[in-house]
């Protein structure tokens, strides 16, 4: 049980991530891409699913979005109504900025505290406005629903510019997060770097370390890849390079994705720092989406 597994701190969970359809998508359309997802994932032994909450990202960058943004159906609502043949415990994003006082205490409300988790999401950006303050939000969801599993976003690669992710987290383990999923990772170094400071850290101040899911995103085409590195995934020069030359840009991506989690595997074993992974896929053409299940598969085997 997924609950379970994380406050026991293991090692190894197992998740997938989905974007739900986009809002307008007609019922039976609807109905079809659950039904589609469901088959997927059904014979593959994950721990979990998590289901984005997707936000307008623009006033992150001044960059041009390789792909238009283009609001969904509820992640609560559409598990809730579409998924529950898939019986694996839920992990439900909240973009909390866009949500009111009263609709964040509805979806905590309503949530199951045994086949539910959630992750809170804070402003993209800090000109982004917003309806409440992610810590604001910590807070309501310890009022109202303490026993609610929560988990907070990490990004490993902001470590190599401010040095401080690792006392991020940290300060979100003291606002209640019990396990942390990471932005989709393609530097290696990066994620071994913040592991190595969240290690230390949490061994010099006596700080148990929650799970660490890091999150790895096959890439099948250069516009996905513009549309990852618009994203603030960080991608090195030369394995953009590799990629962008490669004869088959998304198979080389799943081998390098497989690759590097097995390296960071490596070293967070050496150091008993309880981490999963998450497989996922940002774009929604069929050949990336079932590199994405290959990519899943190939996890499971190890």
């Amino acid at each position: 049980m997924l609950t379970k597994k994380i406050r026991n701190r293991e090692n190894g969970i197992v998740l997938y991530g989905i974007v739900p359809p986009k809002k307008g998508t007609g019922e039976d359309n609807v109905r079809e891409i659950a039904t589609k997802q469901i088959e997927r994932l059904k014979p593959l032994k994950i721990d979990g699913l998590v289901l984005y909450d997707i936000q307008d990202e623009k006033s992150r960058t001044d960059e041009e979005r390789p792909f238009p943004f283009m609001a969904t159906l509820d992640s609560f609502e559409y598990s809730r109504d579409h998924l529950k043949e898939l019986s694996v415990p839920k992990i439900i994003y909240r973009a909390v900025g866009k949500y009111s006082k009263d609709e964040l205490t509805a979806f905590l409300t309503q949530a199951s505290s045994t086949d539910n988790a959630t992750v809170f999401v804070g402003a993209a950006s800090r000109d982004q406005e917003v309806t409440m303050p992610i810590s604001d939000a910590y807070k309501l969801k310890s009022q109202i629903r303490n026993k609610l599993l929560i988990g907070g976003v990490t990004i490993p690669e902001r470590h190599l510019l401010k040095g401080d992710e690792h006392l991020r987290v940290f300060n979100k383990i003291a606002q209640g997060c019990s396990f942390f999923i990471s932005q989709g990772i393609y530097d290696v170094n990066a994620s071994k770097n913040f592991l190595s400071d969240y290690y230390y850290y949490g061994k010099e101040n006596n700080i148990p370390l929650a799970p660490i899911i890091f999150t790895l995103t096959p890439c099948g085409s250069v516009k996905t890849l513009q549309f990852m590195k618009w994203l603030g995934v960080s991608i090195p020069r030369w394995l953009e390079n590799e990629l962008i030359h490669s004869e088959d840009i998304l198979k080389k991506s799943v081998d390098f994705s497989e690759q590097s989690f097995r390296e960071i595997q490596t070293f967070a074993a050496e150091r008993n720092i309880p981490i999963g992974c998450n497989i996922e896929s940002v774009a929604v053409r069929k050949v990336e989406v079932e590199a994405s299940i290959e990519l899943l598969r190939r996890v499971i085997q190890q």
